[in-house]
């Protein structure tokens, strides 16, 4: 937004002022000045005004003139060597003598120009940094006194400052606005410009009061305030020197004084307008409606543009007219040849011209207005003043009624505000005097002031421009915003001390993937929300149903996830369809799960192992399997305190979508606080989101109140110093059992035996047997058993009595068999 302090200057006094002080003044009331760019001349020393006495040809250039020049009673009569060939004897043009320096740092001297001296130099509009014209010198036709300095005969310049105007604060997309902030900050009045009430006047012409019948709003909800002028007889040209100016300085390239009328008020107030020359409306009917599909319009810029049905537009009797709160149409539009005017002030719902705008890739000063909010309240006084402008420029008469359809809304809106909140909120005292000048230059009145519960306690109100005024913290910020945020006094910062540890979750997540990352996976962040189809991969029906958004952004963000292998395996197909050889990938963070009619959100880690289906290699590596994975598994399940050799069972049919029934296995459930899983992902779910070969993966899921909570600290053991007995045994055991379970109780049965003698270290299976030799529905399993003692060697006779004595107790208590 460009604001000119020229134009500022007919609303707030800023004499005696620099521009870096406005500019810091615009700044501490939170706005951005992203630029100052000045106009004008500068200062400028030696320059003076003279004239011309005599020109003769330079008697050794053809292009040159010897000219005598009179700079006034002080400086004299010059000579100067001169190459425009603009002027005449008598002109009057700026004059720089010797020891002048203009823009661009270029030093005047007295020097022979082709044999010829030359006292100075007479100069051009661009020379003295006012323009863009260097074809002449600049005559100055209005004859000023001669020898005065230059800089009191050429126009003032100005400072337009671009200023970065935040999305709450609509009201400040205006000269008035900003004029406002700042006669509140320098504590100065604003003057509101002077707006009379014209009345319509008796006009012979019956015909001039047939121009416009009828204005019918048939959208109410975009359009709640519709009004509309008709002023007959006015003539088309250009504006006036000072209006025309006033838009120059701000970039706007005066058109004509009626559009320019329309610019300036809207610059000025920030209501946008629009005029219709009314002579080529079909028929005295205005119409705001919706456009019916088909219909189009080719806009003030020369482009056709067709027209939805969503579009709001403004018709005659037959045609659209003006895409509403947008851009006028060429049919309706005010050229040199127009003589009545309909002059329309509209109030529009800020969404429907966002949707139209963006829906047209068509943007303009009116739409940036009213996408950000207008003050419906303000329109009638922006009516009046461009109706006092034209009549003023264009001439004319009001003729007919004013149309207006809909209502003006009373505005009112009060804060309960009281002294003690503010320097409670703030931290520091503010007079309650100065808190309420700062409120009252802003024109937020205190209307009463009472006695409360907690001391003195005001009504504010608060005038419609400021919308985005509703609570009391947010008269605390207009309050700082005057007394001056450099103000605030210093302290030091007190602030409760940080744990030793961070939160159990963050540090589960951390270690995690630390783990997986030193593993050789690479780490992976995707969107908490995904698409229905991923999630119907994933879970059932029903819980898809309860994952969906109600109202999803986008079509493949539409459900919270319930696994974060979705998101691993979309990583996958990404990097298998660019020909990356990318195969170990991790993720930590959140999943939503259901129990109970309750979507629970859970911490989350998950890993998966694919098939390499592109990389060729002289050595091809041991590929990824169920083992492998149910390691990982079990290493992050440790790492949360969690044993999920004790829980786990393999996956049976229709248990888990994603999992491939037999080659998978689970352990635990939200009813205990976790959940884990692992091994080969559904071969079918995997192939229908895009992924090529087996893919192999592991997840554990626990409730934030879980984590950490089994965790137990690790505590030092010493080495044994002794050498160690080693032993193997082949149980006979049912087909369905798991080793783990066998194993377990091979270790109890061996500490009963061997009680606190010595120490069995270690059970592991090394050895799986299926086949003959063994009953129907068996299987055998070796396990190797490592004997120690602390403090002595083990003999073979201590060992082998236990390690019969372990058989005997294994077989009576288990019932399994010993494979000899």
């Amino acid at each position: 937004m460009k604001i000119s302090r020229n134009w500022l200057q007919s609303y707030v006094n800023l004499e005696g002022r620099s521009n870096d002080e406005i500019s810091r003044a615009i700044t501490f009331l939170g706005f951005e000045v992203e630029s100052i760019h000045l106009t004008g001349a500068p200062k400028l020393d030696a320059v003076f005004v003279g004239e011309v006495l005599t020109r003769n040809r330079h008697p050794n250039a053809d292009k040159l003139s010897v000219c005598t020049v009179d700079v006034g009673p002080v400086h004299g009569v010059k000579t100067i060597v001169c190459g425009a060939q603009n002027y005449r004897v008598g002109d009057r043009v700026p004059v720089a003598l010797a020891g002048a320096v203009l823009p661009g740092n270029f030093t005047i001297k007295q020097s022979k120009i082709r044999g010829e001296m030359s006292d100075g130099m007479m100069c051009s509009g661009k020379e003295l940094g006012i323009g863009e014209d260097h074809s002449g010198l600049l005559i100055l036709d209005h004859r000023p006194a001669l020898g005065l300095p230059i800089n009191e005969v050429l126009p003032p310049g100005d400072a337009v400052f671009d200023i970065e105007i935040t999305p709450n604060r609509p009201d400040c997309l205006s000269h008035l606005g900003i004029a406002r902030e700042l006669a509140a900050w320098f504590r100065v009045p604003l003057n509101y410009p002077e707006v009379m009430i014209e009345r319509t006047a008796p006009s012979r012409d019956a015909d001039r009061h047939d121009l416009l019948r009828h204005v019918r709003v048939e959208a109410p909800d975009d359009c709640p305030l519709y009004l509309a002028r008709v002023i007959a007889g006015v003539k088309i040209g250009p504006s006036p020197a000072w209006l025309q100016e006033r838009l120059s300085s701000v970039g706007l390239r005066p058109i004509n004084n009626v559009v320019d009328v329309g610019n300036f008020v809207m610059l000025e107030y920030g209501q946008p307008l629009h005029a219709f020359d009314a002579r080529k409306l079909s028929g005295p009917e205005i119409v705001v409606r919706r456009a019916v599909e088909g219909e189009s319009i080719v806009t003030l810029d020369g482009k056709t543009r067709a027209l939805s049905s969503q579009t709001l537009v403004i018709a005659d009797a037959v045609k659209p007219v003006v895409v509403a709160g947008v851009m006028g149409g060429e049919n309706s539009g005010v050229d040199a040849s127009t003589t009545d005017l309909v002059l329309e002030a509209a109030y529009f719902r800020r969404q429907s011209i966002r949707a139209t705008s963006k829906r047209m890739a068509l943007s303009s000063d009116s739409s940036y207005r009213y996408e950000r909010g207008v003050d419906p309240h303000a329109l009638p006084e922006a009516a009046r003043r461009a109706v006092n402008l034209i009549l003023q420029t264009a001439g004319g008469q009001l003729v007919g009624p004013q149309f207006s359809v809909g209502g003006d809304v009373p505005w009112q809106r009060e804060i309960l505000l009281s002294p003690d909140f503010v320097n409670e909120r703030l931290g520091f005292a503010v007079p309650a005097a100065d808190m309420k000048a700062a409120l009252e230059s802003l024109e937020l009145t205190v209307a009463r002031e009472e006695e409360g519960a907690s001391g003195v306690v005001w009504t504010v109100e608060i005038p419609s421009w400021r919308d985005d005024l509703d609570r009391p913290i947010d008269l605390v910020e207009e309050i700082l915003r005057l007394h001056g945020t450099e103000r605030i006094p210093a302290s030091p910062v007190i602030a409760p001390g940080l744990p030793e540890n961070d939160d159990p979750v963050v540090d589960y997540n951390r270690r995690a993937l630390a783990y997986l990352v030193g593993h050789d996976f690479h780490e992976c962040v995707n969107y908490t929300l995904r698409s229905a189809r991923e999630a119907a991969v994933t879970v059932d029906s029903s819980t898809v149903e309860k994952l969906a958004l109600s109202n999803p952004f986008v079509e493949d963000q539409s459900h919270l996830r319930a696994s974060l292998i979705g998101g691993l395996l979309e990583s996958l197909r990404l990097n298998q369809s660019r020909g990356l050889s990318v195969t170990r990938l991790a993720e930590s963070g959140r999943v939503f799960l259901e129990r109970e009619g309750r979507l629970l959100e859970c911490v989350a880690v998950a890993f998966l192992m694919a098939e390499s289906v592109s990389e060729r290699s002289w050595l091809n590596r041991e590929p990824a399997d169920f083992f492998g994975a149910k390691h990982h598994a079990h290493s992050l399940a440790a790492l949360a305190g969690l044993d999920l050799a004790r829980f786990t069972r393999p996956v049976v049919g229709g248990e888990c979508r994603q999992w491939q029934e037999g080659h998978a296995g689970v352990a635990g459930d939200l009813g205990q606080g976790w959940r884990a899983s692992f091994g080969l992902l559904s071969v079918a779910a995997v192939k229908s989101l895009g992924v090529s070969g087996r893919v192999y993966a592991g997840e554990v899921i626990l409730l934030p109140e879980k984590v950490g909570a089994e965790r137990t600290h690790r505590r030092y053991k010493p080495f044994g110093l002794f050498p160690a007995a080693l032993r193997d045994l082949a149980v006979v055991v049912d087909e369905s059992l798991p080793s783990e379970e066998a194993r377990r109780a091979l270790v109890k049965a061996a500490r009963a035996v061997i009680g606190p003698a010595f120490a069995i270290e270690r059970v592991a299976v090394f050895d799986v047997y299926r086949g003959e030799g063994l009953p129907p529905g068996k299987k055998s399993l070796a396990f190797s058993l490592v004997f120690r003692a602390e403090d002595r060697t083990l003999t073979d006779e201590e060992v082998n009595r236990v390690f019969q004595a372990l058989q005997e107790s294994l077989i009576a208590a288990t019932g399994y068999g010993i494979r000899k």
